[in-house]
């Protein structure tokens, strides 16, 4: 409802100004009011098409796969398209698929990614459309992240006629393990399509009715970080010298406030007030580890930052503050290396983030739309960053939140579990977001 108000006093601002140069004409410009007559396609067909997208997620749910097995759901996800009329591909980089909707009509290539993996997990189901294959759930929103795609595909379908250029719809198995893009990719993806920009969103625990992002990188990069020294050295005094260290330079106390996860959303503290905690930092997330060899004494442990200069600059700290000590004679080196290369946090293009974050919210309101200004320590990432490689784009969060219903989306968590309606928004934004790239 709050979407559609702001669309009407929207067309009422325009056609007022409109018709007061026009000498008060009382036809809105032809561009103008199919601009807006198509968005509202957009949420007529959404609506008439929820329940179906719906009963698609839960299956979905109720038959989860997990990384390189997704047989099933690449079947039903290729099946959808095809019923679409898409041209569609399969069994790209192990069951990736992929749907081609060519207008037939000279424009811009978009592509958007949806993965479609479960995770092992024995953890009981809480929702009543449990899963039926033993040690498999979506606790990831993987199954809503399907649907989503799906029911863009079909949407976009329903308004071929009113669009130009051609749309791809990636369908990515592998993505827990960090290893579906990359295959896909190995496997002649890029050959196969060719978009201009590329887009994908991933559940959050924000409520439903709400998607946000930010330009750069919109998780912490996670990295090992390993100072080696010459075995000769003093042991247990380079141990404890080297991690006290290590400690010293993150940038909160342990009993910081930043260390609560509860405070990322936190609307004071969290990620989406513009003087959040959790931007511009170093946190030491794991444990250290001591590796020992003939040759050399190395002390590791797992960091996140919050860009990648925070990580530069903390090496390089390091190294000026060893280099002033009694363990400089002994210092070998002082590196990091991502966990995993994924890891590499997706990189979102900074004026395609603008522009597709202003197009949203114009058509669905400010309220649809939260900036983010900073991003969560204690998160892996996507690779989703190996297609943002070839191909600039923006990934997003979708909440799925209803805290009011008990409802939290929180992904990788036991009670996770999602309020459909989200489903709903993912469709309708992300819809009218693509129509928007293709027709201006």
């Amino acid at each position: 409802m709050k979407s559609q108000k702001f669309t009407l006093s929207l067309l009422t601002l325009i056609f007022g100004c409109y018709a007061f140069g026009q000498n008060a004409t009382n036809e809105l410009p032809v561009s103008i009011e199919k601009e807006f007559s198509i968005h509202k396609n957009v949420q007529q067909h959404t609506n008439a098409i929820f329940d179906s997208l719906v009963k698609i997620r839960r299956d979905f749910h109720s038959y989860p796969e997990v990384s390189e097995q997704e047989k099933r759901t690449s079947k039903k996800v290729a099946a959808y398209l095809e019923s679409l009329g898409l041209e569609v591909k399969i069994n790209i980089g192990g069951y990736g698929v992929v749907g081609i909707l060519n207008t037939g009509k000279i424009g811009k290539r978009i592509a958007w990614r949806a993965d479609i993996d479960a995770i092992a997990s024995d953890i009981p189901d809480v929702v009543d459309f449990k899963s039926k294959n033993a040690g498999v759930r979506h606790i990831c929103g993987h199954d809503v992240h399907t649907t989503i795609g799906l029911g863009i595909a079909n949407v976009l379908a329903s308004q071929k006629e009113n669009l130009t250029g051609t749309v791809y719809f990636i369908f990515q198995p592998a993505e827990e393990i960090f290893k579906g893009a990359k295959a896909m990719i190995d496997d002649g993806l890029f050959d196969i399509i060719n978009p201009d920009e590329i887009y994908g969103l991933h559940m959050s625990p924000s409520p439903t009715g709400v998607i946000s992002t930010k330009s750069e990188n919109i998780y912490a990069h996670r990295a090992k970080i390993e100072v080696a020294y010459k075995n000769s050295i003093n042991k247990d005094a380079a141990i404890k010298y080297t991690k006290e260290l290590i400690s010293k330079l993150q940038t909160y106390e342990p009993k910081s406030e930043f260390w609560d996860d509860r405070n990322i959303l936190n609307p004071e503290l969290g990620v989406e007030n513009p003087n959040t905690i959790y931007k511009d930092y170093i946190a030491v997330r794991s444990d250290f580890h001591i590796d020992q060899s003939d040759d050399e004494l190395k002390i590791s442990t797992v960091i996140d930052a919050s860009h990648m200069n925070k990580l530069n600059s903390f090496l390089e700290s390091i190294k000026t503050e060893i280099g002033h000590s009694n363990f400089s004679k002994d210092l070998l080196s002082v590196e990091f290396s991502f966990v995993l290369e994924a890891n590499k946090s997706p990189m979102n293009d900074k004026v395609l983030t603008n522009e597709t974050m202003n197009s949203i919210s114009n058509i669905y309101g400010e309220q649809s739309v939260i900036p983010m200004f900073g991003v969560a320590p204690g998160q892996f990432g996507d690779d989703f960053t190996f297609f943002q490689k070839h191909t600039p784009g923006v990934y997003f969060f979708l909440g799925g939140s209803n805290y009011e219903k008990g409802i939290i989306s929180m992904s990788h968590t036991p009670n996770f579990q999602v309020d459909e309606e989200c489903i709903k928004t993912g469709v309708n934004y992300f819809s009218s977001m693509i129509i928007e790239r293709l027709n201006n």
